[in-house]
């Protein structure tokens, strides 16, 4: 049975610092992400996902949702899969 990895649109923003939870490089991260966004470069990444209206926890008052993929590999290996994906997309 494979794990779900929730994905939050704040992992791929380029406007945060690592800190304030940027997930990924900022040669990959994007600016205003929306949840949609997000949705659609997990889609064109071939893997199935569900949305979710819930927050970040850390972030809570942000309200921009999650993205939940079943993934049994590294989440780190899914977030630059997806990063790339965001990408070719803009």
């Amino acid at each position: 049975m494979e794990k779900e990895r929730i994905l939050y649109p704040c992992y791929f923003n380029g406007a945060l610092k690592r800190s304030e939870g940027r997930r990924v490089p900022q040669s990959l991260a994007q600016k205003g992400l929306l949840l949609a966004d997000l949705e659609r470069a997990v889609r064109k990444s071939g893997l199935t996902c569900r949305t979710e209206q819930n927050p970040h926890p850390a972030f809570w008052s942000r309200h921009e949702g999650r993205v939940m993929v079943p993934w049994d590999r590294s989440k780190e290996m899914l977030l630059k899969t997806v990063a790339a994906n965001l990408q070719v997309k803009r």
